[in-house]
């Protein structure tokens, strides 16, 4: 699968991609099957549906919103387009209507408190993230019946799909004719040598050869669009203060921290811990609207959504020197390191834990910056590499199953973590002891050795050990 630019970033809506975005392509993709059974147009067969959330998807799925999105999805809805100021109105009138009118479908009878179930019991073998959508006769049964793994990032796939063999993405490229098919670090670091192209040139060639077969638009044109996408959501995230949904009473900060920068006495806006402040604040705004179920960019998650904007907000504000194509080979270059991760490891919190989150978001954006401030190939491979190294281990342990604590605050961490691995790599010739694929190796092993209860099970860590008062 050629993992796009555009599959890494994408327009999604809060809280989570795999928990809200992934049931909800989930739905959509269940009524597409059923639109395309000839059988159903006045055969009277479909009837009902029901859906199960498994594993992860149930035991944090209320805090996640996972329930309301599969109903928005059943809605018709999708997280590129869904108005979240209208999600409440919808998800409320078809629990009023306990029915689904489905353009091309016969209506549907589903009642969301009886026919959307939580399954507490064992995950399913192929993945935590997992749920099982039913179609049943008038009689009750089944009729059509899939299951649905959403396995981070807003990606879903079906078990056939997860169990297909797949060739490398390197022979995969090769032969859909990308001009540098590598599916490693240390092929990206080859052919980046032989080429004379820097990360950022080899991926923009392998885009355009994709959007040559695809027709998928102008290249910068759809960079442009998600960049401005991603600073929208930094300044909405300045501009909101007061509660977050969900029972845990956290306040926004994101504002009240932007203001006080802004004020008079920190007009020295690069003075030392400063600069640590304003990536904080670019982060956790971007995290604040998340966690508020706002429309954000998938980075490569929703959970670790404000890591690389928050470093990309930071060389716009604070390096004038670096222009628009500076950017962009930002996003290129996350993109490309972002593409390997989820390639051979994952960045499914439920998998892996946030290391492949946050720790995925931080080395990305480490990519970026050190390409946009001129950084050779090896610096780039080099500051990823740090930047992961120092996530490993890190346990995906929300509290009460919501994308607030500590995740708004780990974003802040990973953005700075981010600069700092950026910054060691440009301070040096690129030569390093461990490389990039090797940490990305060991960042797998680690997640899958991990207790389940330290994986967006809300079981384990943070998520149990709160304040008693």
């Amino acid at each position: 699968m050629f993992i796009s630019v555009f599959d890494i970033f994408k327009l999604g809506i809060g809280p989570s991609s795999s928990h809200t975005m992934g049931p909800m392509v989930a739905a959509q993709r269940f009524l597409d099957s059923l639109r395309q059974d000839e059988k159903i147009p006045g055969a009277g067969a479909l009837a009902g549906l029901t859906v199960t959330l498994h594993g992860s998807l149930a035991w944090t799925g209320k805090g996640h919103h996972t329930d309301r999105a599969v109903m928005l999805g059943l809605l018709g809805e999708t997280p590129e387009h869904l108005d979240p100021d209208a999600a409440d109105g919808l998800v409320a009138t078809l629990a009023k209507r306990r029915q689904i009118e489905a353009q091309g479908l016969p209506p549907i009878a589903f009642d969301p408190d009886t026919d959307l179930v939580f399954d507490f019991g064992r995950p399913l073998r192929l993945h935590a993230n997992a749920l099982t959508f039913r179609a049943l006769d008038a009689a009750g049964n089944p009729y059509m019946t899939e299951t649905y793994y959403s396995v981070g990032g807003g990606f879903v796939q079906t078990e056939s799909e997860i169990t297909a063999p797949h060739p490398s993405i390197g022979d995969e490229k090769r032969a859909m004719g990308y001009p540098h098919p590598f599916g490693s670090a240390d092929e990206m670091l080859e052919m980046g040598q032989k080429s004379g192209l820097t990360i950022a040139q080899m991926k923009r060639e392998n885009e355009e050869a994709h959007i040559a077969a695809t027709g998928a638009g102008d290249l910068d044109a759809r960079i442009d669009h998600l960049i401005a996408a991603m600073m929208a959501v930094v300044d909405r995230g300045f501009a909101q203060e007061g509660i977050l949904p969900g029972g845990l009473k956290v306040k926004r900060r994101a504002k009240a921290l932007h203001d006080e920068l802004t004020a008079t006495r920190y007009s020295n806006r690069n003075a030392p811990h400063v600069i640590n402040d304003w990536i904080s604040a670019y982060a956790m705004a971007v995290n604040e609207e998340n966690a508020a179920g706002g429309r954000v960019v998938t980075a490569p998650t929703n959970g670790a959504a404000g890591t690389v904007p928050a470093v990309l907000r930071y060389l716009r504000d604070h390096f004038p020197e670096v222009d628009a194509a500076g950017e962009r080979d930002f996003i290129l270059t996350s993109a490309a390191v972002g593409g390997l991760i989820k390639a051979n490891a994952s960045i499914s919190g439920a998998e892996v834990g946030c290391q492949g989150e946050v720790g995925s978001a931080s080395a990305m954006a480490a990519a970026g910056l050190c390409a946009a401030l001129g950084g050779t190939n090896a610096q780039i491979e080099n500051a990823a590499e740090i930047a992961l190294e120092h996530h490993l281990g890190m346990t995906c342990d929300p509290a009460a199953g919501l994308v607030q604590v500590p995740c708004i605050e780990r974003n802040a961490m990973g953005a700075i973590k981010a600069v700092s691995a950026a910054s060691l790599a440009l301070r040096s010739d690129g030569a390093h002891f461990m490389p990039l694929d090797n940490c990305i190796r060991v960042m797998l092993q680690t997640g899958q050795h991990m207790d389940a209860r330290y994986k967006e099970t809300s079981q384990g860590g943070i998520a149990v050990n709160l304040p008693e008062c």
